[in-house]
């Protein structure tokens, strides 16, 4: 799990930077009656709809179990970040990319290209200041670990969309700054549809590594390696357990599942070994909070 990080703060930062990019970028548009800015402002808005999304599947994985789903809502957050993912691929990164070729057969004459800078540096304090909030869970949930190896292990898909979605939109901005500086000082609309082809490729680069990961959990991860040796560690250490002899669990949403196959210490009668169990995995819910539905088998193989 991601230890105590709070992907609810991270989607919150993003979504107040992501409206006030919106709002820049609107008003930008009526001031210069630019089509082109008013479209950017669209984009920012349909960002904003991606961190709804995203709050949508945190809402939906409160839900309580039932009969038609006994293990809960969990999940659902994983289905809504695999959406944002693909939105962050073709609305984003093919449309860019879109773009940036039509601007190499058709080049526009850049316009109020003093406006523009201004709206971007905006952009970059606004998404900087998102991506310290996100880095800052990040971080909790991290536990030392490199960026990268946290991106591939994390249960929080959550906080991989938006940590992905943060770092695509500072560099993409960044770039867009550069070019725009690039065609003010050399009059070269060539750097301006490069740097929007540039800025495509990192959305779709960015989107297809979210959703690489995003996929492992739709189809079924379980804990992260290191949480899961902390619970077989646990569990081996108890005395009414002789070994553990399985344990697999099962990563849902911000709940997890645990079967535990061991063999038990000697107990004098049947009632005795049940309560022994009953104890294991009270103790195990205990140590791991997380866990929400616990499966212990006594047996002497595997």
């Amino acid at each position: 799990m991601s230890g105590h990080a709070n992907s609810l703060r991270a989607i919150l930062l993003a979504l107040g930077a992501n409206f006030a990019i919106f709002l820049t970028k609107l008003v930008a548009a009526f001031v210069t009656g630019s089509g082109a800015m008013m479209a950017e402002a669209v984009h920012s808005l349909a960002d904003c709809g991606n961190q709804g999304l995203l709050l949508l599947g945190m809402r939906q994985a409160d839900r309580p179990p039932s009969d038609e789903y006994p293990l809960g809502w969990g999940r659902a957050p994983y289905f809504w970040s695999f959406l944002v993912a693909m939105l962050l691929f073709s609305v984003g990164g093919m449309f860019s990319i879109y773009e940036g070729i039509h601007k190499l057969s058709d080049p526009e004459p850049l316009k109020w290209p003093w406006l523009a800078i201004g709206v971007l540096g905006f952009g970059v304090v606004a998404e900087s200041i998102s991506m310290h909030g996100c880095l800052t869970e990040v971080n909790k949930a991290r536990e030392g670990r490199s960026l990268w190896r946290w991106f591939h292990e994390t249960r929080s898909s959550e906080l991989l969309v938006i940590f992905g979605e943060d770092l695509a939109a500072l560099l993409g901005l960044t770039v867009a700054l550069v070019a725009v500086l690039a065609t003010m000082i050399t009059g070269n609309l060539l750097y301006d549809a490069i740097g929007t082809i540039v800025i495509g490729a990192l959305l779709v680069i960015v989107a297809i590594a979210v959703a690489y990961e995003v996929k492992a959990l739709l189809i079924g991860q379980g804990v992260e390696p290191a949480r899961r040796e902390e619970m077989l560690a646990f569990v081996n250490a108890r005395p009414e357990v002789d070994v553990v002899l399985n344990l697999i669990t099962l990563q849902m949403g911000p709940d997890v599942m645990v079967a535990v196959k061991a063999r038990m210490s000697p107990a004098p009668d049947q009632a005795t070994l049940i309560a022994n169990i009953n104890d294991v995995e009270r103790a195990m819910k205990e140590r791991f909070p997380d866990i929400r539905w616990s499966f212990f088998e006594p047996d002497v193989a595997d």
